[in-house]
């Protein structure tokens, strides 16, 4: 990484490619089209996997409560 890419605050990102069926393509332009302003399909693929992520983390840490919970 260059010297001025890590005093920006920029962080490196990996790329991929992502197959994905028609109707979810069409699934995801119609949940576009319905936000105020425009999102590009990359923003909201990425906001999604964000969104399923964090649910995922919440999730994890309830089961460890109930688990401590029942010990």
């Amino acid at each position: 990484m260059s010297h001025a890419t890590e005093n920006s605050g920029v962080h490196a990102m990996d790329r991929i490619n992502l197959r994905l069926s028609t109707e979810t393509f069409g699934a995801i332009d119609d949940a576009r089209a319905k936000r105020a302003g425009r999102v590009s399909r990359n923003t909201w693929i990425a906001e999604a996997i964000e969104e399923k992520l964090a649910r995922e983390v919440v999730s994890l840490q309830e089961d460890d409560v109930r688990s401590t919970a029942n010990a």
